[in-house]
């Protein structure tokens, strides 16, 4: 498993998290998903060689949020 963590833009909200986490919990690979709101982070550990890093960022994106780094 690896651990990443993301620097994703326009999230704001309960409902902002939620939409994140459901979505790239569904992905296959993905372990756990932890938005902190105030940081700005997505931390997600996954097994790489399934849910990649670009497949995660892409995911993110599609729910309508910009990630800034990594």
């Amino acid at each position: 498993m690896e651990r990443s963590v993301l620097n994703v833009e326009g999230m704001s909200c309960g409902h902002c998290a939620t939409a994140v986490t459901k979505a790239l919990k569904a992905l296959q690979g993905v372990q756990t998903v932890e938005v902190d709101l105030k940081a700005k982070t997505v931390t997600v550990e996954h097994d790489p060689a399934r849910a990649s890093l670009e497949k995660i960022k892409l995911e993110i994106e599609d729910q309508g949020y910009d990630v800034v780094s990594k």
